[in-house]
Parts: C-alpha cells; structure tokens; sequence
C-alpha cells in the first residue's frame, strides 16, 4: 500500500511517499480502507521534529485521524463491524497511509449523510475544543478569546464558544478576509496576531483558548481578566518561553490560571459521547465542519507546506 513517512525531519521536503506491507489487525483491533485522512497540527509539529525527545525516528508514518471502510477484524472484535464506515484514531501514527489499523475502542460510526472528509475535519478537533472549553471552565455570559482561530480546532472552538452563550468570542486572525469568515461561525471581534483589535473589542478576557503557543504566548496571558483562566491546547507556533510563568506571578493579584490541554486526559467514553454529539450536529446543520481542501495522498508535503505558510483555513484533508 502507498504511505507517508517522514525520512528527515524538518522541511515538508523530507516527507516520502513509500509502499508499504497492509497492515494486519491485531487483537481489539480493526482494518481500515481510508477514505479521507486529516491532517493536523500536531502531524506538522512532529514532521518538524519539534518532538524529537518523544522518541519519533525517521521513517514515522504520519497520521493519527482517518476514516473508511473496516474491511478486516482482529481476535475478540465483532465481525460485524466488517463493512461499516467509521471514524478512527489511530494514535500519533498509521493515518497517512491506503490501509490504517485502530482499536475498535477508538472507532465511531458514519452516520448517514456525513462525509468522511467531515468526520476527520470534526472528530479529534471538536473533542478538543469542546473539552478545552470545559477545562477553562467556560460559563455563558463570559468573555472568550481564541488564538489560532482559523484552524481545526480554532473554527470549532469559534463555533462552540458562540453556541454556549458567550458574551464575546475574539479571534486572532492574519488577514481582514479570514476575520470576515470567522464571523460568519460566530466571531464577534477580530484582532490582529499579536491581540490588538479595534476600538471595541474588550480589554479583557474571562477564557482564552491558545492553539499557537509560541514566544506569544504571554502577551495574551496579559490579556486575562480578574480571575482569568488560559488553556493551551497547542504549540504550532513552537514551545512558549522557559520563563512565560513568570508573566503569571508578575500578576499574582489577578488570581489567574493556566492550563494545558490534551484529549488523551479525557475518559474514552466522554470523548465518544461529544464526538457523537458532534457528528449528529454535523448532518443537521448545527455544527459546520469547515474542510480547507482535499488533496491525493501523494501531496501530503504540499498539505504541510499550506500549514507551514499558515494560509489553511480550516482543515486540510488527504484521500488514498
């Protein structure tokens, strides 16, 4: 089967487009013919070798967020499951490829009338968002900001702080025509990269929801209002600085908080109740899922560079 590796970490030049054995189920495990395949901040951090020290060699499998047809079972799985559409992840490996393999515990049913491109643009990025919020916690009424907000996870969490009744949701954004777009999900101020908007846009926040990490990152920590609560839940823009708490003792009298955010600290069956929730929202018009583009497999260096040119809107999508 045709995959993508990464032969060097770095530059999207270093992704390979090599064939490879299909893989066989192993126990509480599935096949899957991939239909769409997302491609997610956390692929390009890894590409870059941003996470050399979790152990990523040359030669990793990107991918972590497919959808398809099971079309093999392992030991213990119901063979009913052969033949379905279903959402999978399939950890932080095993995604780009013809054929994936996931544990029937992190699969999901299609259901009818959503696409499979939809379900890699909303499965792991609505569950981030969602619980992000939650982690903050987020209450109606509250001020949110969303920094990286034309991404996966930021179009959801957009969507998602509107939905909950907050009393503002800002954005970051890199152009006036993205910050147009992300009003339409629900946006209602529009600032620059570094936070600073026009006149109207609040001098506070109650949440923000951080999605670039990056030397930036304290310059919003500025912007928490008494009580305050900041989660990051990314580092596209690279780790922030060794010393960016320090910002938070500077404001000891605030009584502010910082958290980081991973869905891996979220119960399976909390994640599959949202991501569920999520779908259905989906085919009733509730929740849009906003895919970017879709390209052949055989361009994922071409969806990398996109992101690294930070002019992806949304989330881009491979197909096989």
């Amino acid at each position: 089967m045709r995959a993508v590796v990464v032969g060097t970490f770095g530059d999207p030049a270093g992704m390979e487009v090599v064939d490879l054995p299909v893989p066989v189920p192993g126990p509480g495990q599935v096949r899957i013919a991939t239909e769409a395949i997302g491609v997610g901040g956390v692929d390009a951090v890894i590409r870059r070798g941003t996470l050399a020290g979790y152990g990523f060699r040359a030669g990793h499998l990107l991918g972590s967020e497919v959808a398809g047809s099971v079309t093999a079972v392992g030991e213990g799985v119901d063979a009913s499951w052969t033949g379905r559409r279903v959402w999978a992840f399939t950890g932080l490996s095993g995604g780009y490829a013809e054929h994936a393999v996931a544990s029937v515990e992190d699969i999901l049913p299609l259901p009818a009338g959503l696409t499979a491109a939809d379900a890699v643009t909303l499965g792991s990025c609505g569950v981030v968002a969602h619980f992000a919020l939650c982690r903050a916690p987020f209450a109606p009424g509250e001020r949110v900001l969303v920094r990286g907000a034309a991404g996966g996870i930021g179009v959801l969490a957009v969507q998602l702080a509107a939905r909950g009744g907050a009393a503002a949701v800002a954005v970051t954004a890199s152009s006036a025509e993205r910050g147009a777009r992300l009003r339409e999900l629900g946006a209602t101020h529009v600032l620059d990269r570094s936070g600073e908007g026009g006149p109207d846009a609040p001098a506070g926040y109650d949440v923000v929801i951080d999605v670039v990490g990056g030397s930036g990152l304290p310059l919003f920590l500025d912007r928490l209002d008494p009580g305050g609560r900041f989660v990051c839940v990314g580092v596209v823009g690279g780790p922030p600085p060794a010393d960016f708490g320090t910002r938070l003792m500077g404001a000891f009298r605030k009584s502010l908080s910082f958290a980081t955010f991973s869905s891996d600290s979220v119960p399976a069956a909390d994640r599959r109740a949202v991501r569920s929730a999520h779908f259905a929202d989906a085919v009733r018009g509730a929740l849009l899922p906003v895919v970017h583009g879709v390209l052949p497999l055989d361009r994922a260096a071409a969806a990398h560079r996109a992101m690294d040119a930070g002019t992806v809107f949304g989330r881009l999508v491979l197909t096989p």
